[in-house]
């Protein structure tokens, strides 16, 4: 039975992902975010939707990138 790479559960529904730079084998979406998603450079809250990129380094919003000096993202008005 394969083993969740995150908590180490035995499933018999684990699936795979596979990204250019990871991989790994999960028994949940929860599992395979909180080991493959990246963290906000800010707040170190797991990036789950768009976020935002400035210079190489993720925001999970503009006002995370605010607070870390980024100028010119907004978040939708």
């Amino acid at each position: 039975m394969p083993t969740c790479d995150t908590c180490g559960n035995d499933y018999d529904k684990a699936f795979t992902v596979t990204m250019p730079h990871a991989s790994g084998t999960f028994d949940s979406f929860e599992c395979a975010i909180h080991k493959l998603a990246p963290k906000c450079e800010h707040c170190g809250c797991r990036i789950i939707g768009h976020g935002a990129e400035n210079n190489g380094k993720f925001y999970c919003c503009a006002h995370c990138a605010k607070h870390a000096g980024v100028v010119g993202i907004d978040d939708r008005i």
